[in-house]
């Protein structure tokens, strides 16, 4: 499948997550719900990695020109930024330790569940 097919399936579900976004009555991210689309759809084998696999390859090979627009944010906003460096720091350094503990903690739980699952089998 060639490049600009791909893209039209990546568009497509993002086009029509928008319309769920804004038919369901709680405000929910529409590209959470894409994310969910894309990710039924390849659980589900209706949609296989191969149809968008030239496409993802292409965003991920040019993902910092995504994050471009996020640091002139940050840049444009540096004064405000640093009048509340000293709670940004602190909530940084308190909960960093926690993200990586919960993410051992899990990886460490799946990696014991997978070798139970494995006797099983």
């Amino acid at each position: 499948m060639n490049i600009m097919a791909q893209a039209a399936i990546i568009f497509g579900l993002c086009l029509l997550s928008e319309g769920l976004a804004a038919l369901i009555p709680v405000a929910f991210p529409a590209s959470v719900i894409a994310l969910l689309l894309l990710g039924l759809l390849l659980f589900t084998g209706v949609l296989k990695p191969q149809h968008i696999q030239k496409f993802s390859a292409f965003l991920i090979a040019n993902m910092a020109f995504f994050f471009l627009p996020s640091c002139v944010e940050v840049v444009e906003h540096a004064p405000a930024i640093l009048r509340q460096l000293l709670p940004f720091a602190l909530v940084v350094v308190l909960t960093t330790p926690v993200v990586y503990f919960v993410t051992a903690w899990t990886v460490q739980l799946l990696i014991r569940r997978g070798k139970g699952a494995g006797r099983r089998g």
